[in-house]
């Protein structure tokens, strides 16, 4: 490849859907930034699109500040006590807080500084649905619409859910955008039945629970429905909780598209983090899931380098 076609060579990032397993993208952005390897263009599913937009936007800094900050009871925090129909999220408190350290509420993919999308799915047809124009932010909340945690969003006449019930890892997205070269990051590998095996690590900090009330409300009130949110209880012989079978469902269906869209388009290079020991809420263990993903982009560098050769 001559030094003329590298300068053309476009460079397409797939970041993939793993609730909190997904901060691991950060530290691959990281580790790739450091050999020399900026994508052109980010296309994000679920957790990998609040990723992807923060990147895109030139807010990696602030989200990352933010996400290693984060507590177990911050995460509570985020928890709507209420558990209506349509999920237990606080989402106007969660917007808010992407707008702050993702992207503001303004801001257009238009306007972005290297090509961004999202996929998100029609709840009505199963479609698969493309965020290519319009808010990031818009984007990335029917991306990461997960069934059961948030409510559907309303889009153009349609309910939207989130992007990893159909694209899990959109490689399919990057190649159309023009990407030459993909780097996908798979975060489905290893997860199917995982969170049943590992007891739940450590107890809340004494203190936290006296001095926030609400924490041991919202630890109490979800381990009575399962926990796999916080981290499995380890009591194998115990039938699965509603949540248990709902996150165990969803982690075998992502890996099951996951393995069909990138047989069927695969990319050039995969990147699949150790994280199957996070639970899907854990997002205070950024710090581990962030250096996985350094530790995982150092693990694959010979391929990386002899796929993607830097300009």
């Amino acid at each position: 490849m001559t030094h003329l076609q590298r300068q053309h060579t476009r460079i397409g990032l797939a970041l993939g859907s793993g609730s909190a397993r997904g901060w691991s993208h950060i530290g691959i952005l990281r580790a790739l930034s450091e050999i020399g390897i900026e994508p052109d263009l980010v296309c994000g599913s679920s957790v990998g699109a609040i990723v992807g937009a923060s990147y895109a936007a030139g807010n990696l800094d602030k989200l990352e500040d933010w996400v290693t900050s984060l507590t177990r009871t911050d995460v509570a925090r985020f928890l709507d006590l209420n558990f209506s129909l349509n999920g237990f999220i606080d989402a106007p408190r969660l917007r808010s807080f992407f707008g702050d350290y993702v992207c503001a509420e303004a801001v257009r993919i238009e306007e972005l500084g290297r090509t961004f999308a999202t996929v998100s799915t029609d709840l009505e047809t199963g479609r698969e649905i493309w965020f290519t124009e319009g808010s990031v932010l818009d984007a990335v909340w029917a991306s990461m619409s997960l069934p059961g945690l948030f409510p559907p969003i309303r889009n153009q006449g349609r309910w939207l859910v989130d992007g990893g019930l159909v694209n899990p890892v959109p490689v399919s997205v990057c190649r159309a955008l023009g990407a030459d070269i993909v780097i996908a990051v798979n975060l489905n590998g290893s997860v199917v039945g995982r969170h049943f095996l590992h007891r739940f690590e450590g107890e809340v900090e004494a203190d936290e629970v006296a001095s926030d009330s609400l924490l041991s409300l919202v630890r109490k009130t979800v381990k009575s429905y399962s926990s796999s949110l916080f981290g499995s209880n380890g009591m194998q012989d115990e039938a699965p909780g509603l949540f248990d079978a709902i996150i165990g469902s969803i982690n075998i269906v992502q890996d099951r598209i996951t393995r069909s869209r990138m047989a069927g388009d695969p990319p050039d290079v995969v990147l699949a983090p150790r994280l199957s020991h996070i639970g899907l809420m854990e997002f205070y263990r950024a710090r581990e899931a962030i250096h996985e993903g350094r530790e995982c982009v150092q693990r694959m560098l010979p391929e990386i380098r002899h796929q993607v050769k830097p300009a």
